[in-house]
């Protein structure tokens, strides 16, 4: 069996570390600088198989990010029956911890590094508890994601948010909400029923689901 070039790999993470930034920053230079990272992403291609880095370029401007589904995971810390929750800084409503996953990262570690990125404690995973899609949770996300939703155990170690991504943190019972987030207003009582038993563990959207029909 050949082995696989590792300049592959290298490759692919620049190119998804340019593709985010050229995805949501605005800044003239920053916007240069990731420009510049998928032209070294593409000439490391070139490197590895011989293709013209022109080339490689080109395909990476057919838009290659959105030909399939981007994925994530959100961490579950449950202490004395309540919730930890993130206030998110973007739009200052409340969602479990959790972001994208990392090119070259497992996605139950995107869990644990998200929790850690955003409320300051550290935990280990034990259970997947479901596995959603953003458009049939009505999550506002600028490109549909798949996102991994993992129980992590972390008893010790006293929360902290992480301004400006995060302004507030606590934990908070079933009855006693605050304002969530969109995808997180829906999931967020699923996952206390999950953790009950009420419903079968792990959740997984049926193939037939459409955006409109979770409840």
């Amino acid at each position: 069996m050949p082995t696989p070039n590792p300049l592959y790999a290298i490759a692919d993470e620049l190119r998804t570390i340019a593709d985010m930034g050229l995805r949501f920053t605005e800044a003239a230079y920053d916007r240069e600088r990731y420009e510049r990272l998928l032209s070294l992403s593409a000439r490391l291609v070139s490197a590895a198989d011989g293709r013209e880095a022109d080339e490689v370029l080109e395909i990476y401007r057919d838009n290659l990010a959105h030909v399939s589904p981007n994925c994530g995971a959100e961490a579950v810390v449950m202490r004395d029956g309540k919730m930890l929750l993130i206030r998110r800084g973007d739009n200052g409503l409340w969602a479990m911890p959790g972001g994208y996953t990392d090119v070259g990262e497992s996605i139950s570690r995107t869990a644990q590094r998200e929790l850690e990125e955003e409320a300051g404690i550290t935990g280990e995973v034990t259970r997947l508890l479901g596995f959603f899609d953003s458009l049939r949770w009505r999550d506002q996300v600028m490109a549909q994601i798949y996102i991994a939703t993992f129980l992590v155990v972390a008893p010790d170690g006293n929360p902290t948010h992480s301004p400006p991504e995060t302004t507030d943190i606590g934990f908070f019972a079933e009855n006693d909400l605050p304002p969530l987030s969109p995808g997180h207003d829906r999931r967020v009582p699923l996952v206390f029923r999950l953790l009950r038993g009420d419903v079968p563990v792990p959740y997984f959207d049926p193939p037939d689901a459409s955006r409109d029909s979770i409840k």
